[in-house]
C-alpha cells in the first residue's frame, strides 16, 4: 500500500496510470488550492477511466465534488454543465468511446437495499460510473476494485481542498 503519496498535476499521469492499472491498494493525497485545480484534476482522470470504473465521490456540501466532475465531463467534450443528480439518481452522458459514464448522486437513497431495488448494479458493469455520496450509502455493494476521492474543505482557506484518493479491499 502506498500511503499518502502525494499527487501533483505534474505526476498525475504516472500516479493515475498506475491507479486504473492496478487492483493494488493506494492512497495518494492531491491539494486543489482552486476551482480551476480541481477541474484539472477532473480532467486527467477523464484520460484514464474506462468501462467497468468505478469512482466514488465523498465531502460534504460544496466540497467540490460537482466541479471535479465538470472537469472530467470537459475531457470527453460535455459541454452542458454537468449537475447532480439528486432526484433522477442517475445522469447518464454517452462520450466518444464504447461505454458511456454514468453519474450517480445516491444523497436520498437510505441504504444499498434501495439501491438494489430501484437502480442495480448493471451500471457497474455496462460504463464508467461517478458515485456521489456512495462511500456513505452503498459501500456494502461497491466493488473492490472501487476508487474513492473524499475531499475536505480547508477550514481558514476557502479555496483549499484536500483529496484522499485510495482503495483498500
Amino acid at each position: 500500500m502506498i500511503f499518502l503519496k502525494e499527487l501533483t498535476l505534474n505526476n498525475a499521469n504516472d500516479i493515475l496510470n498506475d491507479i486504473f492499472n492496478t487492483q493494488e491498494n493506494f492512497e495518494y493525497e492531491y491539494v486543489s488550492h482552486s476551482t480551476e485545480d480541481t477541474r484539472e484534476l477532473g480532467k486527467k482522470f477523464g484520460e484514464y477511466i474506462s468501462q467497468g470504473n468505478i469512482i466514488t465521490l465523498n465531502g460534504e456540501l460544496g466540497s467540490g465534488k460537482t466541479v471535479f466532475l465538470n472537469g472530467l465531463a470537459s475531457f470527453f467534450g460535455i459541454e452542458d454543465d454537468v449537475c447532480s443528480p439528486t432526484f433522477t439518481i442517475v445522469n447518464e452522458y454517452n462520450i466518444d468511446r464504447d461505454f458511456p459514464i454514468y453519474h450517480f448522486d445516491v444523497y436520498r437513497i437510505k441504504n444499498s437495499d434501495e439501491f438494489l431495488e430501484g437502480v442495480g448494479t448493471d451500471y457497474f458493469y455496462n460504463g464508467a460510473c461517478l458515485i456521489e455520496w456512495g462511500d456513505e450509502i452503498i459501500s456494502d455493494i461497491l466493488p473492490k476494485n472501487t476508487i474513492h476521492i473524499d475531499i475536505y474543505k480547508n477550514e481558514k482557506d476557502k479555496e483549499l481542498r484536500t483529496f484522499r484518493i485510495w482503495r483498500k479491499s
